[in-house]
């Protein structure tokens, strides 16, 4: 219940949202119960149910695969590039993900020259 009360917000940002932020949240667990909840706030409030019917067209229309696709690359691959295991690998591994979600890589070796490109390792 806390969680309902805690994103039942998000929704009026939900046209503005990128593409990653906006798939990351239909994945939410319990998403159902958010939307459901959106539109029975909207129906007593406004009436406008502009952004209900965006997320759920979005959810209805999105392939699983695409909401959470298989990851592109994983730490294991960092370490395997040179990167040293810590807390900016969760960094990278975000930064590949939203570049997923958001079409911009799609293969191992797209994600991985993005890796190089937008966090170089320190040259010696």
């Amino acid at each position: 219940m806390a969680e309902l009360v805690r994103h039942h917000l998000r929704f009026k940002d939900f046209p503005r949202m990128r593409r990653s932020t906006q798939l990351r949240f239909l994945r939410m667990e319990g998403f159902e119960e958010h939307l459901e909840l959106h539109r029975l706030d909207c129906l007593a409030s406004h009436g406008d149910l502009t952004n209900y019917e965006m997320a759920r067209r979005m959810l209805e229309e999105t392939p699983p695969e695409q909401v959470k696709p298989a990851p592109l690359v994983r730490g294991d691959d960092l370490i395997a590039q040179g990167y040293t295991p810590g807390p900016v690998f969760k960094k990278i591994l975000q930064a590949v993900e939203d570049a997923q979600l958001e079409g911009k890589v799609k293969t191992r070796e797209e994600a991985l020259r993005m890796v190089e490109e937008e966090f170089p390792l320190p040259r010696p």
